[in-house]
């Protein structure tokens, strides 16, 4: 089903927010931050009837990249403070 675009729907962003959300996987987390907020903020308006409904995939496929990345990142510094408070760099720095 095509919906009918009205002039009056803000364009959609999910392009930009799945690039980001990649990005945000490959490359540096703050892209996948990025690509998390500007996702909720671009479903509620798509929800809501304010914004181009045909992205709304897009949309969704970047938001969820950026929420992996983030939580990748966030496993990642957590795994690497244990590994320093428990002394697994000890034989690496010295």
């Amino acid at each position: 089903m095509n919906p009918v675009l009205n002039s009056s729907l803000r364009p959609h962003r999910g392009v930009l927010i799945l690039v980001f959300g990649i990005l945000g996987l490959v490359l540096c987390f703050p892209f996948g931050i990025a690509a998390w907020i500007m996702g909720n903020g671009d479903l509620s308006e798509i929800r809501g009837g304010r914004m181009d409904p045909t992205g709304e995939g897009l949309t969704q496929a970047g938001r969820i990249c950026g929420i992996v990345a983030t939580v990748l990142a966030i496993l990642g510094v957590l795994v690497f403070f244990l590994m320093l408070a428990f002394g697994a760099f000890a034989s690496v720095m010295g």
